[in-house]
């Protein structure tokens, strides 16, 4: 498992969805994940430090889960589904979640964030620092922080499910939202 940390939430300009951004905590590796509106203004809200007058639901979870004296160890992540980690009665459990759920109730309890190494080396994207377009992470590029071989419209239309979203990027933003 890799450690990661929620490095933004940004909006897609083509279709208005939303999508949290994990980067490696060791690395310059990130993994985009499309979340619901609901989940990314839950996880934003904390993460900003913003208080609101009545719970959300996913304070309304945790509270619920330290009211029964559990603690939630962490989140880790595999294959797009979640589980949280939890210690309960001298024993640590483990929950189904969805993603965005499960990020939501882990920066509320303050816990690590986890992601599979193939899961990672399915989804996961590095980008160029100088251009902010993804590159190949093959042995040819150099390893974590290489120059890396740009990627290929062919090889972006197989990433349909992010390349509307990956043309969008802007590195610049990048380090205006660390978490």
């Amino acid at each position: 498992m890799i450690e990661m940390v929620i490095d933004s939430i940004r909006v897609s300009l083509m279709n208005y969805q939303r999508v949290v951004i994990l980067k490696e905590k060791a690395a310059e590796r990130y993994l985009p994940i499309w979340i619901g509106p609901a989940e990314a203004d839950a996880i934003a809200v904390k993460l900003q430090g913003v208080t609101v007058p009545r719970p959300l639901a996913h304070d309304l979870l945790y509270s619920i889960i330290d009211a029964l004296g559990a603690t939630i160890n962490d989140l880790k992540s595999d294959s797009f589904y979640a589980k949280i980690v939890f210690n309960a009665d001298g024993g640590e459990m483990e929950v189904d979640c969805r993603p965005s759920d499960g990020l939501a109730l882990a920066v509320r309890a303050r816990v690590p964030i986890y992601a599979e190494e193939a899961i990672l080396d399915k989804a996961g994207i590095m980008l160029d620092k100088e251009t902010g377009k993804p590159v190949l992470q093959e042995a040819e590029t150099g390893g974590v922080g290489g120059k890396g071989k740009e990627v290929s419209e062919d090889e972006l239309r197989r990433m349909s499910a992010f390349t509307d979203f990956i043309k969008t990027l802007d590195l610049d933003d990048f380090d205006k939202h660390k978490s």
